[in-house]
C-alpha cells in the first residue's frame, strides 16, 4: 500500500503525493485555473495532468530529481543549472498568456509595507531592512512583460543529468519582469547564477537580480513565519539579505 505523504500544507493549500500522483488542494480555484491553463500554453516540460475534481488537481509526478533545495548545496551539475536556463528562455520567449501579472505600483507598496512591519515587529534589525529596501529599487523599474513561471524555486526545477524534465508548481504564471524568474531560481544560489545566464543567451542586468533576491526575501518572510516556515535557517532568506551588507 502506498503511504501518503504530505509535501506542504497551510491554510491557504496543500499538497499531497500518494506514489507516482500528486494532489493539489487549492482553496482559490483561481489558482488552479492558473496553473492548468499556464502547463498547457509552456512550450518547456510540465507534469501530466491526470484529473481535476474541484478543490483537487491530481497530476503525475516528473521524472528526475529537483535542482536542489534552499540552503543546501545543489547535486546538479553546472550543464543542469544551464539547460534551466535555456528552459527558462524557451518559455520567456513564448506568446504571453492572456493574464497579467503584477503592476510596479502594487509591488512597491507591498514591498514598503512588509518593509515597515519588518522594523515594527523587531523581526530584523533596521540597518538590515533599509539596506535591502535600497537594493530592491533596481528591480522597480519598467520591464517588457514576458511569460514567467512566476515562483521559479529551486525545488520546482527537475533534471536527469544535464536535462530538464519537468517544471512544476505553475499557479502563480504572469505576464510578468523576465529577470524576477531567474532571480527566484538562484536565489541562495549565487554560485550558480552565471550557469544560468550561460544557458539564457541574453545579457543580464545583476543588479536587477541582486534587487529581486532581496525584494523577493523582504517580501516573503512575513508569510513565511506566519506560515510555520523558517526564512532564518541556513542559507535562506535572511541570510540572503545579511549577504547584501
Amino acid at each position: 500500500m502506498e503511504e501518503v505523504q504530505v509535501v506542504v500544507a497551510h491554510s491557504e493549500r496543500a499538497t499531497l503525493r500518494v506514489g507516482d500522483v500528486f494532489l493539489k488542494i487549492d482553496s482559490d480555484q483561481a489558482n488552479i485555473d492558473v496553473e492548468v491553463e499556464a502547463m498547457a500554453l509552456a512550450p518547456i516540460p510540465t507534469p501530466q495532468i491526470l484529473w481535476r475534481k474541484p478543490p483537487v488537481l491530481a497530476i503525475a509526478a516528473v521524472p528526475g530529481t529537483a535542482l536542489g533545495v534552499l540552503g543546501e548545496p545543489s547535486p546538479a551539475s553546472p550543464a543542469a543549472w544551464a539547460a534551466a536556463g535555456a528552459a527558462i528562455r524557451a518559455l520567456h520567449d513564448a506568446p504571453l498568456p492572456p493574464w497579467p501579472g503584477g503592476n510596479l505600483d502594487d509591488i512597491t507598496a507591498h514591498l514598503d509595507g512588509e518593509c515597515d512591519w519588518l522594523i515594527s515587529s523587531g523581526v530584523l534589525p533596521k540597518e538590515l531592512v533599509t539596506r535591502n529596501r535600497e537594493v530592491a529599487e533596481a528591480a522597480l523599474r519598467p520591464w517588457t512583460p514576458v511569460f514567467i513561471h512566476g515562483d521559479l524555486q529551486i525545488t520546482h526545477v527537475f533534471v536527469d543529468g544535464d536535462k530538464v524534465t519537468g517544471v512544476i508548481d505553475w499557479s502563480e504564471a504572469s505576464q510578468g519582469d523576465a529577470l524576477f524568474d531567474l532571480a527566484i531560481l538562484t536565489l541562495g544560489h549565487e554560485e550558480h547564477l552565471a550557469d544560468v545566464i550561460a544557458g539564457y543567451g541574453a545579457d543580464v542586468d545583476l543588479d536587477v537580480i541582486r534587487g529581486w533576491w532581496s525584494l523577493r526575501s523582504l517580501g516573503a518572510s512575513r508569510w513565511l513565519v506566519e506560515h510555520g516556515f523558517d526564512p532564518n535557517s541556513p542559507g535562506c532568506e535572511f541570510d540572503v539579505l545579511r549577504s547584501r551588507m
